[in-house]
């Protein structure tokens, strides 16, 4: 729940240029809309939830947009030659960074609505979670084991050639490659997604149960944040790090199999979106 304006903003950056104006304007409302629906708003908390969503997409316009400008910047000159795997990885961390601000804000900014949540609306969004799970488990489970692989497979060859153009055979069998040795599965997606949902159930509810502070409330809901991307357990975090490594090391290796002609579109891409955002930063 708390990690969706940054997944917003990141599907808004990946629609092209014509759509980030607009898909930022209507952030607030289309985060709304996605919270209530999870959470059943009450008449107040939706006056309240508004206002937040308000001021946070003020906020975000002033204080974070610059520092996603200057992002996209040094991602679309270094996209014009060879990464390292570090190269991919340093780009990871500096977007994470801004989601963990991004997230740190949004939860200065709810907090009172969160602390106001019923046990109606708790159980709501666990029929949520369990609707949207025999979702995912249709989508990436069914089917035989190379019937899934290729579903990922027709996935993964749409994003990449949307952003570097069409792709070779040999990028394609590069991406088959990939895939075939990566380490995630969708059994370990569906137990990661379980786990992250019950963290965050059992934190609404201790919040519900006991009077927190403001800041122990925010707190308490970032360290769900943090656990999201590096489990507890340290078998999982283990393999939460290799996942990462993996991702950094294929990035790196398919970027440096692309051509300049490729290369320039991304970077044309990156700096479309860059454009963009200096607009949305205008009075």
């Amino acid at each position: 729940m708390m990690r969706r304006w940054w997944l917003l903003i990141a599907l808004v950056l990946l629609q092209g240029c014509s759509a980030i104006k607009l898909g930022y304007q209507q952030l607030p409302t289309l985060s709304y809309w996605w919270l209530d629906n999870h959470l059943s708003f009450s008449d107040n908390q939706t006056l309240r939830i508004k206002e937040s969503l308000e001021n946070l997409q003020r906020w975000h316009r002033q204080q974070e947009l610059p520092l996603y400008a200057n992002l996209l910047n040094r991602t679309a000159l270094i996209s014009l030659g060879n990464i390292q795997a570090q190269d991919a990885c340093t780009l990871w961390s500096d977007g994470q960074a801004r989601a963990d601000r991004l997230v740190q804000e949004s939860l200065r900014q709810t907090a009172p609505v969160v602390a106001s949540l019923s046990p109606r609306q708790l159980s709501h969004l666990a029929k949520h979670f369990g609707l949207k799970n025999e979702e995912w488990e249709k989508q990436w489970l069914r089917g035989t084991p190379e019937e899934r692989l290729k579903r990922r497979m027709v996935m993964a060859t749409e994003r990449f050639s949307d952003f570097y153009g069409d792709l070779t055979p040999a990028q394609t069998s590069l991406l088959q490659t990939q895939m075939n040795q990566s380490e995630w599965t969708p059994e370990w997606g569906l137990q990661q997604r379980k786990r992250q949902q019950q963290d965050l159930l059992a934190t609404l509810q201790k919040i519900q149960q006991q009077s927190l502070s403001s800041a122990q409330l925010e707190a308490e809901l970032f360290g769900v944040w943090q656990r999201w991307f590096m489990p507890q357990q340290p078998t999982e975090a283990a393999m939460a790090q290799r996942l990462r490594t993996q991702a950094c090391q294929n990035l790196a290796e398919f970027h440096n199999n692309t051509n300049a002609e490729q290369r320039q579109r991304a970077a044309r891409r990156l700096r479309n979106y860059e454009r963009d955002l200096q607009d949305l930063m205008r009075p």
